[in-house]
């Protein structure tokens, strides 16, 4: 069992808490970090997974981790297909934010097992670290998405100015409409931080609970750190889903208001024949009042 190994480990030397990554080795000046290193691993395990479920695939809904996989994808799918008011063009990133997804998740649960800080060593450095503890690597990750969300932003609006027109709710002649589009144009701009920071911190602070817990507990360490272990498993899944479904809601906004815009723009609200004159009467009252 995993938790098995920290009696022995933390009850001697002390809970290991760290919240930032460290150097196992240099490559041409480029400094190579035990959560880069564990994330290529991460990378290289999910590409065999792929692999392995893809041929694995039929018609008919498979069992085991073959189905799991393919009931992950078909979530992901309809979610990003759903926040569209027009389903063909979430269908085009489908493939990204699966992919994110599945990579966030893993890379969340690989900080539950046993060849994390604590197991493995270069030197004095610890040889892995989650991916997703390290805050380089998350802002990486959201500036990445949000890259790809202005892009398609754009793309899908049919321009710049298309794409910018969303933030103000009036003309921007107007100067408390100008303010609050500034306003919002600047919380856009947040975005990546509050991805990365979300995600990073609950990771990290995930990790440095279960090594206090399982350092208090001593020889009983895998009893009192079982409940965080269990939590944490569920927090991992759970941040994998905000970090995608967040950053699938910042594109289809985006989107779906450039669209409404332009189809708004088009309609003429007084076409149809309008009566010259409503009647206040009722027929037969005013000519049975004449006779």
């Amino acid at each position: 069992m995993v938790l098995s190994k920290l009696a022995g480990v933390v009850a001697s030397s002390g809970p290991n808490v760290q919240v930032a990554p460290q150097t196992v080795f240099n490559i041409s000046g480029w400094s190579i970090s035990n959560s880069m290193l564990y994330g290529w691993l991460i990378i290289t395990f999910i590409i065999i997974l792929c692999i392995w479920v893809a041929r694995r695939v039929k018609i008919h809904p498979g069992k085991g981790i073959v189905g799991l996989f393919e009931e992950g994808v078909n979530f992901i799918m309809n979610l990003v297909e759903n926040s569209f008011s027009d389903p063909s063009i979430g269908y085009k990133y489908v493939p990204y934010f699966v992919t994110i997804f599945f990579f966030i998740l893993f890379n969340n649960w690989s900080e539950l097992t046993p060849i994390i800080e604590g197991a493995f060593k270069h030197g004095s450095v610890w040889l892995f670290r989650p991916f997703t503890a390290d805050l380089d690597a998350t802002f990486a990750m959201g500036a990445v998405t949000m890259g790809l969300v202005y892009y398609a932003s754009v793309k899908e609006s049919g321009g710049m100015r298309r794409y910018l027109r969303h933030f103000f709710v009036g003309s921007p002649k107007n100067p408390l409409y100008f303010i609050i589009g500034l306003l919002e144009m600047l919380t856009d701009l947040t975005r990546v931080i509050s991805l990365s920071l979300r995600l990073y911190l609950n990771i990290t602070i995930g990790m440095i609970v279960i090594d206090v817990f399982a350092y208090l507990g001593h020889i009983i360490a895998p009893v009192s750190a079982l409940p965080f272990y269990l939590i944490e498993s569920f927090i991992c899944v759970l941040q994998a889903y905000i970090f995608t479904v967040l950053s699938v809601m910042y594109l289809a906004v985006a989107v779906n208001h450039a669209k409404d815009h332009n189809d708004l723009s088009h309609e003429d609200l007084t076409e149809g024949d309008v009566p010259e004159r409503i009647k206040a009467e009722p027929e037969g009252v005013g000519s049975a009042g004449g006779a």
